[in-house]
């Protein structure tokens, strides 16, 4: 944990505004346990450590999402992906995710049976299965690490953060990108290559999964990739 402790000192400091802390903060009216945030900042832990060797790409999208890192404490990754519901359709395995720890979700079963799926989460990881990726060689992170969400329609929804909030992301972007120097990162989607180009780092751009965009985000990993 030492090499991942100052990384988690910044993601302890929410922004101020709609954002929840899935690390440090209890969602108390969907969370299951009182654990719930030790258990996701346990998991996103396990998912850092087991890839600080064998990462050679991180994938970077906007902002964590109520289906997926809200519940499970890792970006672009839900709890069905976690506890393995995805793998007799897609084909995505729950060992992908990470290995030295039990894998467990947080929401209520009453939230969702099966715990949350988030399509975006889903397309990522097929895709990796897909076309024979290593999991492992993966990272998957945030621009802004925490969920904004709409607070008229409560912590299960998502919003779009202001540029102001996206600055308030680059101390634990650049803590981020300093645990996993010299990879190739991947803009997934426009607006995460807007705050790259603000944050004054190089990228490789890929269409955004959602809204049809997965044969084109499929075409492009696979090009960076050579598969």
């Amino acid at each position: 944990m030492s090499k991942l402790q100052p990384l988690f000192n910044e993601l302890k400091k929410t922004p101020k505004g709609p954002f929840f802390n899935p690390w440090f903060d209890k969602d108390e009216q969907h969370d299951r346990t009182d654990k719930a945030p030790q258990i996701r900042k346990r998991q996103l832990e396990a998912y850092l450590a087991e890839r600080r060797n064998s990462a050679k790409y991180l994938f970077i999208a906007e902002a964590l999402g109520y289906q997926g890192g809200h519940f499970t404490g890792i970006a672009m990754t839900s709890e069905r992906i976690l506890l393995g519901h995805h793998q007799p359709m897609h084909g995505i395995s729950a060992d992908g995710t990470f290995q030295s720890i039990p894998r467990q979700r947080t929401s209520k079963p009453e939230v969702n049976k099966k715990g949350m799926s988030e399509p975006t989460a889903t397309i990522m990881w097929k895709a990796l299965y897909q076309l024979g990726i290593d999991p492992y060689e993966v990272v998957l992170w945030n621009a802004l690490a925490w969920h904004p969400y709409n607070p008229q329609k409560g912590l299960l929804s998502n919003r779009t953060p202001t540029d102001a909030e996206l600055e308030k992301g680059f101390p634990a972007l650049r803590l981020f990108l300093k645990m996993f120097p010299k990879r190739k990162i991947i803009a997934v989607g426009r607006k995460c290559e807007h705050v790259l180009d603000a944050f004054g780092t190089d990228y490789i751009p890929v269409r955004h999964p959602a809204n049809g965009g997965a044969p084109k985000f499929r075409r492009q990993v696979k090009s960076i990739m050579n598969v």
